[in-house]
């Protein structure tokens, strides 16, 4: 069956690699690029598929209306939250005054998932790197402590995994799905990275679109093809809903209820 799927962040990377698979088995894709020039580099992409939304994740306004654009093209079938970033030298205040890693990884997502027409699938990127996270959500903004690029990258990845399952418990009629893509050669992940390229984009793309009873199974922590172990505190239910009203505190959308 043939599914319409959004990606961000797919100008480049584990997205654009996404989006040209897909779009080769003959799916509708959306796709997403920052601005206007980025969105230009993948015109022979655009032009293949469902169009492309433009806005950057690190505003929380255009994030907003970068919802507004998707809903405009109609309800998708899937929506991949792909896009994210590597730690930096510092903070790096957005226009909210948030740290850009948390605007991001964590609170673009969010906003998205709580604006955007709900779909049938969602599936958001995570890192094995969660696994070392601070999980007291003391100073999740790191507003107070001084900064750590390497943890505030885990801890991002820790509250988006957080959110796929609190989003699974939340929408039953949803398939929400973490996926730990591996350390692969990207842009982000550099040259060195040890798996395969492929490997880092072939399990969203099944969440997104397989029929497969695996695949419909909400509330699932995928790496390469295989469910994995999470870190106990992104299946822990208070944690999760704590997680969600802070959140919503910093971006001041709500979660919408079932």
């Amino acid at each position: 069956m043939k599914r319409r799927i959004f990606i961000t962040g797919s100008t480049d990377g584990l997205g654009m690699a996404a989006a040209q698979s897909l779009i080769g088995q003959g799916h509708s894709v959306l796709l997403h690029a920052r601005s206007k020039a980025r969105a230009a580099s993948i015109a022979s992409t655009v032009s293949r598929g469902l169009g492309v939304v433009i806005g950057d994740l690190a505003s929380a306004a255009e994030t907003r209306a970068l919802a507004a654009s998707v809903n405009r093209f109609g309800r998708m079938d899937a929506v991949i939250h792909n896009a994210g970033m590597v730690g930096r030298d510092g903070r790096g205040d957005t226009a909210e005054g948030h740290a850009s890693t948390l605007a991001v990884n964590v609170l673009a997502p969010y906003i998205l998932t709580a604006l955007i027409e709900r779909p049938a699938r969602l599936i958001y990127i995570g890192s094995s790197m969660h696994r070392g996270a601070d999980a007291s959500l003391r100073d999740i903004d790191w507003t107070t402590r001084p900064w750590n690029a390497d943890l505030a990258y885990s801890e991002s990845k820790l509250y988006i995994t957080a959110l796929a399952f609190a989003v699974a418990r939340r929408w039953p009629g949803v398939v929400s799905s973490a996926v730990d893509p591996g350390w692969v050669p990207t842009k982000m992940g550099g040259p060195s990275a040890p798996d395969k390229l492929p490997l880092g984009h072939a399990t969203q793309e099944w969440l997104a679109v397989s029929d497969e009873p695996a695949a419909r199974a909400s509330g699932r922590y995928w790496h390469h093809l295989r469910q994995a172990d999470v870190a106990p505190t992104a299946a822990d239910t208070a944690f999760q809903d704590r997680l969600v009203a802070r959140l919503a505190e910093l971006t001041g959308v709500q979660l919408p209820a079932a």
